[in-house]
């Protein structure tokens, strides 16, 4: 097998055309992942997750949007931007019980929270509605995670 080393790079307006750089109009699925280290303990719960104890959680964040001008929906430096502001660093290396809204800190109250504060950082920057938050996935242990949706976020509360 033989590579070919390029000779020059492309350069916009002369290789090619700002009306080339969108390639389509579909909507497309990003995702970030994070990790961050917290400890909590619940409440009304007979286990070993009743004492104050910590995980190593796992966070997927998945938007679903079409492509500017530029062929980006979004930059994946401003998914991690938002995230980071929104929910890692109010939780990383923290005891969550103290710094989430009164809630008993199970990994299916705090994914809806996490959706809240990320789809909340979407509209008042402007991302929306090109760009929106599809799902939010939080692993608690490497095999057991939480997850919500949008279609579940817009589903009526019971």
């Amino acid at each position: 097998m033989s590579y070919d080393i390029p000779r020059k790079v492309q350069q916009l307006g002369i290789d090619i055309r700002p009306e080339q750089l969108k390639y389509h109009n579909k909507r497309v699925r990003l995702s970030k992942r994070f990790s961050f280290d917290s400890a909590h303990h619940l409440f009304c719960y007979e286990g070993k997750c009743k004492s104050l104890h910590g995980h190593t959680y796992h966070l997927e964040v998945t938007m679903i949007g079409r492509t500017d001008d530029r062929g980006i929906a979004i930059d994946f430096a401003d998914m991690k931007r938002i995230a980071k502001d929104r929910v890692i660093d109010v939780l990383d290396h923290r005891y969550i019980n103290e710094v989430l809204p009164p809630m008993n800190t199970t990994a299916e109250n705090m994914v809806v929270w996490m959706f809240e504060e990320i789809r909340g950082a979407l509209s008042a920057e402007g991302w929306s509605p090109r760009v929106e938050l599809e799902k939010i996935r939080l692993w608690e242990t490497p095999t057991s995670f939480a997850e919500v949706t949008k279609d579940m976020m817009e589903e009526q509360d019971e």
